[in-house]
């Protein structure tokens, strides 16, 4: 079993930086590989990024890469996404998540553990 809770969301401007962090705790914390996904209102959960338990491997939606970086601390039980050049698209609930394997998987269903969930709102 492993938990997730998410930090560092908030308000912020179109153009400006924010970073989340995701705690974890449970067993075996570094057997799994980590992501984050997104939901805004009205709209369905979507893939934003994803990285291999080592840290050597990431994977980022169309519409973040270039812009939105994770990263992740074993040592720390935490994993981080630091996210640039906001634009008011990026607006919506950011959702730490993690699953068993090796796998960097962009499927929701793939998935085993869910934070709650934290708010990012992004004004222009």
């Amino acid at each position: 079993q492993v938990q997730l809770v998410e930090s560092g969301g908030g308000t912020v401007q179109a153009g400006d930086s924010l970073r989340l962090s995701c705690a974890g705790s449970g067993r075996d914390w570094n057997r799994n590989v980590m992501g984050w996904f997104r939901q805004a209102p009205g709209k369905d959960r979507e893939f934003v990024a994803a990285i291999s338990r080592e840290g050597d491997k990431t994977v980022y939606g169309d519409s973040v890469k270039g812009r939105f970086t994770i990263s992740r601390d074993n040592a720390k039980d935490t994993a981080s996404l630091q996210m640039m050049r906001l634009e008011p698209e990026d607006t919506a609930v950011y959702i730490c998540t993690a699953r068993i394997g090796t796998v960097v998987t962009r499927v929701a269903g793939n998935y085993d553990w869910w934070g709650q969930g934290i708010q990012v709102t992004v004004s222009s």
